[in-house]
């Protein structure tokens, strides 16, 4: 019984963390992709902003 408790405590401690940190990062990657999505469109206003000579 102790060398289950010693194992979680070795082991549970380090996938908690895990799990926190993909929680934490996941909404951050959910807006990296959707400005990654965005990003020609708005390439493309940039580049009729400048061609009519702004």
């Amino acid at each position: 019984m102790e060398a289950w408790i010693a194992f979680l405590t070795e082991v549970g401690f380090p996938v908690a963390v895990t799990f926190y940190l993909l929680h934490r990062i996941e909404g951050k990657l959910n807006q990296l992709i959707a400005s990654i999505h965005a990003l020609p469109e708005k390439m493309d206003e940039r580049k009729t902003y400048y061609k009519d000579g702004a």
